[in-house]
């Protein structure tokens, strides 16, 4: 399949230039930022069926992509800011309606859009530490407003099956909770909400004196807006459009706000842990992901476990 593609690399920078071309705004992206998502898209929907596919069956898939949808996606997906306030803008409406339709109460639908432009933004890492977004599988072909009404669609039917398998604490969607299975082992499932066990599993796994001053280093190293935008959603536990409404914004910002905010703690916390505590890489990237991986969590949610004790901590000095 690779083969393939290479095989005609010139008529696929001759058709990706021409997408640019047509869109109305092409988002000052060039060939260069096209070419995987093309080349993706090419094997999962061209070369996958057709190995034999040729140059004018090549020239006639890129054609039909839609190029403008496809720009302002991979615009959002390099930090182009105005690229995601117009797609907050154009798709918002899109969104809820669609969550509405899926949700049977208003709140429910409200929670349901906020879950999308979270996963929109991005809620894990990938092995290289960069944030993993759904938009990463938006190929172009077909209109972005009917790709995004699938995908609330389908966490939609997700977070219904975590609903049956888990007792609620108060919100179902990843994001707004910290919902986890305590043990693989157990038949009975239980969850990990917000800070009401953080101070448990911190005090029982006893973290290094050394990950404890790195993360209040970090925490303490933020901007005052950065830090009260953490209390706020982990201390006080308030919703994302809560927030956005506080600040004048989109519940879509403060989402992004927030992932921001956690990968910027992470990378300072191994920072800190090198350069003032002496770890080599290894040791922190070893360190925390046996910790996580000891708890049952993710590294992302070891790590906001951490943040909302260290929250506690500064709230009860």
């Amino acid at each position: 399949m690779i083969a393939a593609i290479e095989k005609y690399n010139s008529t696929i920078e001759e058709s990706i230039a021409r997408l640019l071309a047509r869109a109305e705004n092409s988002r000052g992206l060039a060939t260069a930022d096209l070419r995987a998502r093309i080349d993706k898209s090419l094997g999962k929907y061209l070369f996958r069926d057709n190995e034999n596919a040729s140059s004018s069956d090549i020239k006639a898939f890129i054609d039909e992509l839609r190029a403008d949808d496809l720009c302002l996606v991979l615009a959002c997906e390099k930090g182009d800011e105005t690229a995601w306030s117009d797609l907050v803008r154009m798709q918002d409406k899109t969104v809820k309606a669609a969550a509405w339709k899926c949700a049977p109460k208003a709140e429910d639908a409200d929670d349901l859009a906020s879950s999308i432009w979270a996963e929109l933004y991005g809620l894990k890492h990938d092995a290289d530490g960069k944030l993993k977004s759904k938009l990463s599988y938006y190929s172009g072909r077909g209109s972005l407003g009917g790709w995004l009404r699938a995908i609330v669609a389908q966490l939609a039917v997700d977070q219904f099956r975590k609903q049956s398998r888990f007792v609620q604490v108060e919100e179902s969607r990843e994001f707004e909770n910290l919902a986890n299975e305590s043990s693989a082992k157990s038949e009975n499932l239980t969850v990990i909400s917000h800070h009401d066990n953080a101070q448990d599993i911190f005090d029982e796994k006893q973290l290094t004196r050394d990950v404890s001053k790195a993360l209040n280093q970090a925490i303490g190293e933020l901007g005052a807006d950065d830090r009260l935008l953490l209390k706020l959603y982990y201390f006080d536990e308030l919703k994302l459009k809560e927030i956005g409404q506080m600040f004048g914004y989109h519940e879509a910002t403060a989402s992004r706000k927030i992932v921001r905010i956690q990968t910027e703690i992470r990378s300072s916390v191994e920072k800190i842990l090198k350069t003032g505590h002496h770890w080599s890489e290894e040791e922190v990237k070893r360190y925390l992901s046996e910790t996580a991986s000891k708890l049952g969590i993710s590294l992302e949610k070891l790590v906001t476990i951490l943040i909302i004790f260290a929250l506690v901590q500064e709230v009860l000095r």
